[in-house]
């Protein structure tokens, strides 16, 4: 689908500043992302993701109002009420920056300064919570998140399988079992390498902002933790939980747990919305 030509009106009219040709369009999970020179605009792939563009804004102006240390985007306007005839949109602040290159953290300087300043991320997000109206506004994760996770995978996901592709999933499964139900930290929910932007200064990366708070809850900072490995891979993971003040509660078999349902999670998220190219992607190690 060309996003470009079956909008160009629609677009036209919410980047005024922009020809419709040069802008940059992204695929997300759950939307198709415009970029203009300073707005950006969210298409919603699926009904399900346009269903959920009210609750998206009321987290995102909660973050807005907080000292994060760093930039979130703010919902400047969004399409009428879900089931009008307009095509649905939400259009957000742009924020400059960058996804960091594969090969920046092979200089042991850039590497520190951004394991630094991820631990201060998260570190901002954990003192998100403690404010009541971030607490008021943002869902809290369910006490049996992980079970109603593993019900759904087996009935939902398990026919999609093959026997071998079962097993393995039936492993990370069970290392699910156990996990604690915490609460305590504003967790992103999909803290990958590719919703964190970086802008360079004096040879070295400094944190620009974050994108795509669509999982964003009260929850375990381990997800986010995860992300972080998964995105980056293990030593600099290594070098945040260094830096970071961590409870002493299992934090490591968290991460691991929590990240071996990666593509899990994306593939029933992608299944309830009928993403069929999201969910053959999450389920290709399972067929």
């Amino acid at each position: 689908m060309n996003i470009r030509e079956t909008h160009r009106a629609l677009l036209s009219r919410l980047l005024p500043d922009d020809t419709p040709d040069d802008l940059v369009v992204r695929q997300g999970q759950f939307h198709h992302v415009v970029i203009g020179s300073d707005r950006v605009v969210c298409l919603p792939r699926t009904r399900a993701a346009a269903a959920r563009v009210p609750e998206r804004v009321a987290a995102l102006r909660a973050l807005a109002e907080l000292d994060l240390g760093f930039r979130t985007p703010e919902p400047l306007f969004r399409s009428g009420p879900h089931g009008t005839d307009e095509v649905p949109f939400l259009v957000l602040s742009r924020i400059p920056g960058e996804p960091l290159d594969a090969g920046a953290l092979n200089d042991a300087r850039a590497a520190d300064a951004v394991a630094a300043q991820y631990a201060a991320l998260l570190a901002g997000l954990a003192r998100a919570a403690t404010d009541e109206t971030v607490r008021a506004v943002l869902p809290q994760a369910p006490q049996d998140r992980w079970q109603r996770f593993a019900e759904s995978v087996r009935a939902e996901l398990f026919p999609l399988m093959s026997d071998s592709g079962r097993q393995r999933a039936e492993r990370e499964l069970a290392a699910l079992d156990g996990l604690p139900h915490l609460t305590g930290a504003v967790v992103h929910g999909d803290l990958g390498a590719e919703n964190v932007l970086w802008e360079w200064t004096h040879g070295l990366p400094h944190l620009a902002g974050v994108l795509d708070w669509d999982d964003v809850a009260l929850g375990d900072p381990a997800e986010d933790l995860a992300a972080i490995g998964a995105g980056h891979g293990h030593c600099l993971l290594e070098r945040v939980l260094a830096l970071g003040s961590w409870p002493d509660n299992g934090l490591t078999p968290r991460i691991a747990a929590i990240r071996g349902t990666f593509a899990l999670q994306q593939a029933l998220c992608a299944s309830r919305d009928g993403d069929e190219g999201e969910l053959a992607d999450g389920l290709a190690e399972y067929r």
